[in-house]
């Protein structure tokens, strides 16, 4: 029998004998110091209660007592919960605490209430509301009460989720994995700020990148720095993928109608190029003329398989073209091609002169790279700088809400509490993203890459596997056309907590004289009346009492009941985007510091680049000696036979001799037709 078998057995012929507090608690103690000398699978409160007949109390008094005190183990951690070989122990996970214990013994409790009843509370719903700088976020549509938030505070608090949010903003390594700092929140931080890695004051690092982005810009947008051919630069290509695409993609789409941005982007596109498919080569393409075009490659490493074919793709356009006009490849390449990267070297082998290279830091990850020169040249490109400041002042706003204000308060700390109450205590793995504001249609999926990415891990930050559940499965559409496409799931099918963002004031004013409301108003009355049909429900008695045939009622009915989060924003502007971000950021930051994971790093992602290299090496020489894929070439049956018949079907083993081609709507050639109604054609 295991050895932490052997002690519960142990512990349930001993809870039956031993009655009284005092020897129950003097039992329990034992109990986990046996656990903790004998180095067996170690057991919490939760594996212990529903196996005794010691009280939840006592249990989580000796676990207190003994455990959660001083755990000695083979590895190690520092304070931040990552790996340190310090010889001072193994810290637990938060899952054997006694904060998790009360939430675990809590959803009984909470399970038996609904939200039509806990609707009726003022004083609850008065509880849940928290507002700043203009953003008001309500929960009080989530399946939780006060207590409830004060035993999530209580698990903060366990988690020392204070101690890891400081240790983050003061630039340690608290990404173990790959011994970096974690700092995309220094890219906006103002001028005169101090922000320290490694001893360095990088805010005027920061700062003479943010400079220089500001000067090259203006010179691009003022017709000063012109193209070869000296025409002025007003198309722009962003090359990236991931977070050099998606969230870059998603400011752009979200500013395009913003007043003030539509003026100052008046003649000008830009337009991302992201996917390797062809497809999306061609329609980042279509219609632009070499002569007025500028490239942005964006990649930290400059060595990203799908961005740097992307780049030589497009530089093979650009150049071949310009050829034609008797320009030099130099020259082209020079005027027309930038590139954002930390890899200089690269940057000048792809042929990008480094002077025409803005850099940013290894301590900031890609999904949360869009506030540094990632995001900011491309988009001052087209809205220009004065813009973007404002966007980097909305997020640093947010920073400091988050860095300084009392987890009671501070909304992004309760946003991440309250996505670990819904998963991982009420077992609820999806999370839909609302926004009912057209210009924030592409917020959903970056958001899903930033906590996705962040959270989608199976360890600890020590490398432990994790007791529990981590991460979230995040999707979204913009109301109200989710309303016509997945929301029957999400009202008569699973649970699907559900985030819900509206704004007081639309870019867009349209109100048709005889019409009830206006088009804005139309869309927030589904905004409110969704949140309300989700949490309310519908019972089979309303149903009878509106004289519903009986045979229709079960499919009438709404069990309610479904949880929701509530977000209003005064506008969609350069300055509430960069609060939104922020917003959204620093939420997945606390749910992976109360989990105890590492939210920084994304080895998930590797093994099918790894994978990938293979095929493509096993492609090119099939090709190259006319052979199928064979056995001894090491795939299973299925991927062997579906290469094949994908070479088949290509009925090309061979390559012909080797030429640039591109698809007809690379070059400009009649008959051919491109969809743009994503937004971003010329302003």
């Amino acid at each position: 029998m295991p050895p932490g078998a052997s002690l519960i057995k142990h512990m349930e012929v001993y809870s039956r004998i031993n009655n009284d507090s005092s020897a129950a608690l003097t039992s329990c103690c034992e109990f986990f110091s046996i656990v903790c000398r004998s180095g067996a699978s170690l057991l919490s409160p939760a594996a212990v209660v529903p196996r005794t007949r010691f009280p939840p109390s006592i249990v989580c008094a000796a676990w207190e007592k003994v455990a959660v005190a001083d755990i000695t183990h083979t590895n190690n951690v520092n304070g931040n919960g990552s790996s340190a070989d310090n010889g001072k122990g193994k810290r637990l996970s938060i899952a054997y605490s006694p904060e998790w214990m009360a939430l675990r013994e809590h959803t009984k409790e909470v399970q038996k209430l609904h939200l039509k009843d806990l609707l009726i509370d003022e004083e609850r719903t008065e509880s849940l509301i928290r507002e700043h700088n203009g953003l008001y976020v309500d929960f009080s549509r989530q399946n939780m009460t006060e207590n409830t938030l004060q035993l999530l505070l209580n698990l903060a608090e366990r988690a020392k989720l204070r101690t890891k949010m400081n240790a983050m903003f003061a630039g340690e390594h608290i990404n173990s994995t790959e011994d970096r700092a974690v700092l995309h929140t220094a890219m906006r931080a103002p001028r005169d700020a101090r922000v320290y890695v490694d001893g360095e004051d990088v805010v005027p690092g920061i700062w003479e990148v943010l400079d220089r982005i500001k000067d090259f810009t203006e010179k691009v947008r003022s017709g000063e720095w012109v193209g070869v051919s000296g025409k002025p630069l007003t198309d722009v290509v962003a090359v990236g993928i991931g977070g050099s695409y998606l969230g870059p993609a998603f400011i752009h789409t979200s500013l395009q109608f913003d007043e003030g941005c539509k003026a100052a982007a008046r003649g000008r596109r830009l337009r991302f190029l992201a996917n390797v498919d062809p497809v999306d080569v061609a329609k980042a393409l279509h219609e632009l003329d070499p002569e007025t075009t500028m490239v942005v490659v964006i990649s930290k490493t400059f060595t990203t398989t799908e961005t740097m074919l992307n780049a030589r793709t497009v530089r093979t356009w650009l150049t071949t073209e310009l050829a034609l006009q008797g320009y030099k490849e130099a020259d082209a390449v020079s005027k027309h091609m930038v590139a954002v990267s930390t890899n200089i070297p690269l940057v000048k082998e792809f042929g990008i002169d480094p002077e025409n290279a803005f850099g940013f830091w290894d301590w900031v990850g890609g999904r949360y790279s869009v506030t540094s020169a990632v995001g900011v040249l491309p988009l001052a490109l087209q809205y220009g700088f004065p813009k973007m400041e404002e966007f980097l002042k909305g997020s640093h706003d947010i920073d400091v809400h988050f860095r300084d204000a009392p987890f009671e308060r501070n909304i992004p700390v309760l946003m991440g509490l309250v996505s670990i109450w819904n998963s991982t205590f009420l077992a609820r793995s999806s999370v839909a993203v609302l926004p009912y504001c057209q210009a924030l249609a592409k917020f959903p999926a970056h958001i899903q890459q930033v906590a996705m990415e962040s959270l989608g891990k199976q360890v600890s930050a020590d490398g432990d596997p994790l007791p529990f559940k981590a991460g979230e499965i995040y999707f979204g559409e913009p109301g109200t056309n989710g309303q016509h496409s997945f929301y029957q799931l999400i009202h008569q099918g699973r649970m699907v907590p559900a985030e819900f963002i509206g704004t007081i004031k639309s870019q867009q004013s349209v109100y048709l004289r005889g019409e009830e409301v206006s088009n804005h108003d139309e869309l927030m009355c589904n905004f409110f009346a969704q949140a309300d049909a989700l949490a309310m429900g519908k019972s089979s008695d309303e149903l009878r009492g509106e004289g519903v045939p009986e045979r229709y009622i079960p499919h009438k009915t709404f069990s309610g009941n479904r949880p929701s989060t509530s977000i209003l924003l005064p506008g969609v502007n350069p300055y509430t985007v960069g609060q939104l971000l922020a917003l959204y950021e620093a939420r997945v930051a606390v749910q992976g510091f109360v989990w105890g994971l590492n939210a920084f790093d994304q080895w998930g992602v590797e093994l099918g680049k790894v994978l990938a290299t293979r095929v493509r090496k096993t492609m090119s020489e099939a090709r190259t000696k006319m052979r199928r894929i064979q056995i001894t070439d090491g795939y299973n049956p299925s991927t062997r036979k579906m290469i094949n018949r994908y070479l088949d079907g290509k009925q090309q083993l061979l390559y012909p001799e080797p030429k640039d081609v591109f698809p007809c709507d690379m070059i400009h050639s009649e008959g051919c037709t491109v969809d743009m109604s994503d937004g971003e054609e010329e302003q």
